[in-house]
C-alpha cells in the first residue's frame, strides 16, 4: 500500500469518527448543526469514492510486461499462415487520441492478459517522427494518420481494423474474431 492511499485511508477514517463524534455529541444534547455532519459525511462519501476508483485492484503497470516489435508488414503474413494472431498499432507521442487509448484500453491488465496470450505478437509503429515503413503501411491501408489498430488472423488474414477510439470489448472481441479455432 502505498503512502497516499495509507494517508488517504487515515483520512478517511479520521472524517467518519469525527461525524460518529459529532452524532454522538448531538445524541446528548450539544449544539451541533446538522451541516457540519453533512458536509464532513460528504467529504467522506467523496474520499471514499476516490479510494475507491483508484484502487480496483487492477494492476496499473501490467502494460510494462508487453512485448511490442517494430512495425514489420512483410511479416504479418507469414505470422498469422503459422497461426499467430498480429495485433498492430499506429501511435505517435503527439497524439491525444492515441495517448487515451493506452491508459484506457491496451494499458489495462484485462487487455494485457490478453494481448500476452500465447501465439499473439505485437507490432507498434510509432509515427512520432517521419518513418517510411510506417507511411507505406498506411498509404497501403489507405488510412491518413493516428490512430490505427488492427488485427490480423488464422480467421482474419485480411485484418479487423479497430475503431479509433479503442474500447477494450473492441480490442477483446477482435483478438477473439482473428484467433485460431
Amino acid at each position: 500500500m502505498g503512502t497516499i492511499t495509507l494517508i488517504s485511508l487515515v483520512i478517511l477514517a479520521l472524517l467518519v469518527g469525527a461525524i460518529g463524534l459529532l452524532i454522538w455529541q448531538r445524541s446528548k444534547g450539544k449544539r451541533i448543526p446538522l451541516a457540519v455532519i453533512f458536509v464532513l459525511g460528504f467529504f467522506a462519501v467523496g474520499l471514499g469514492g476516490i479510494i475507491g476508483f483508484v484502487h480496483k485492484g487492477e494492476d496499473y503497470q501490467a502494460y510494462q510486461k508487453l512485448q511490442w516489435h517494430t512495425l514489420a508488414p512483410e511479416k504479418i503474413a507469414p505470422l498469422v499462415a503459422d497461426g499467430y494472431t498480429v495485433f498492430v498499432d499506429i501511435t505517435s507521442d503527439w497524439c491525444s487520441i492515441c495517448q487515451t487509448n493506452k491508459a484506457e484500453v491496451t494499458h489495462r491488465e484485462q487487455v494485457v492478459n490478453a494481448l500476452m496470450a500465447d501465439k499473439v505478437i505485437l507490432m507498434q509503429g510509432n509515427w512520432s517522427e517521419a518513418d517510411s515503413t510506417i507511411a507505406g503501411y498506411m498509404k497501403h491501408e489507405g488510412v491518413p494518420g493516428t490512430p490505427y489498430n488492427k488485427v490480423y488472423g488464422p480467421r482474419a488474414p485480411n485484418g479487423i481494423v479497430l475503431p479509433s477510439t479503442l474500447t477494450i470489448e473492441a480490442v477483446l472481441n477482435g483478438l477473439a474474431q482473428a484467433k485460431a479455432l
